[in-house]
């Protein structure tokens, strides 16, 4: 190589003089530069789309799921409550009949020398009077009779006591069913065992979804006959039943001091609310 051509030419060219540039690293070493800008562009355009991604995940609304557990009494809505009987009349006054004049006659008696104490009435004493062991002033025997007095007891007629049937379902009792701890057991039972997020992986949208159930509380306090009153949807009555079956033997409901078979209401309560 002369000497014009050593200062129009390349360091490359000058160091691999003579030697085989088809070996490879003549080319790496003349596209090494070339390399490295496009290596570095590269990595700028994956960081920002990295970071793009990250921003928007960021910004987007999450779906945040709740879960409300309220206790619901199951009252008898067909049964009207008695009403209370009419009082009795009040008793007819007491009329006392007049009095009549009575006059005492003793019969005659056979006596020894005695004097007799009380003579016998006169004859004409005794036709406008009552003959009794007394005397008596009053009104003249006019032929009144004097009214016979009637037990006639306190007027009001009993009912006869209807017999409870303690093997039916009963609504309404004097002591409900109740799960073992009380509601705040019962409570902590539900939202431990009842996946929130089934609404959201159903893709139900922000709102409340809530399932009313019912079941029975047997003499034992087994639960069994769970039935779900209405359906929200997004899997929400499915999974308040599944959860319901899991529940241990609560305290079964008292009537009369004897424990009864009671249905039992639940509301759960799934919400979906954005973050």
């Amino acid at each position: 190589m002369d000497a014009k051509q050593i200062l129009n030419a390349d360091f490359l060219d000058i160091l691999f003089e003579g030697r085989n540039k088809e070996y490879g690293a003549y080319e790496l070493r003349k596209t090494y530069n070339k390399r490295i800008i496009t290596g570095i562009i590269v990595m700028l355009v994956f960081t920002a789309l990295f970071l793009l991604l990250t921003v928007l995940g960021n910004s987007t609304k999450k779906a945040k799921a709740q879960i409300f557990v309220q206790d619901v009494s199951l009252a008898n809505v067909t049964d009207k409550p008695k009403e209370p009987p009419p009082p009795p009349p009040p008793p007819p006054p007491k009329v006392e009949p007049p009095k009549v004049e009575i006059t005492k006659f003793t019969p005659p008696k056979i006596v020894k020398d005695q004097e007799v104490k009380e003579p016998p009435p006169e004859v004409a004493k005794l036709e406008d009077t009552k003959i009794g062991t007394i005397n008596q002033e009053g009104a003249k025997d006019m032929g009144i009779v004097a009214p016979v007095v009637e037990n006639k007891g306190t007027g009001v007629v009993e009912a006869p006591k209807q017999q409870e049937d303690y093997d039916k379902i009963f609504t309404v009792v004097q002591i409900q069913a109740e799960f073992p701890g009380g509601m705040a057991a019962w409570q902590k039972f539900l939202e431990r065992n009842l996946n929130a997020s089934v609404p959201v992986d159903n893709g139900a949208p922000p709102g409340k979804y809530t399932v009313v159930l019912s079941f029975i509380v047997d003499k034992t306090g087994a639960i069994s006959d769970i039935k779900a009153e209405n359906d929200p949807g997004y899997g929400t009555k499915e999974e308040a039943i599944r959860v319901l079956k899991k529940s241990p033997n609560w305290k079964p409901a008292v009537q009369n001091g004897r424990n009864v078979i009671y249905r039992q209401r639940q509301s759960i309560t799934f919400q979906v609310a954005d973050e």
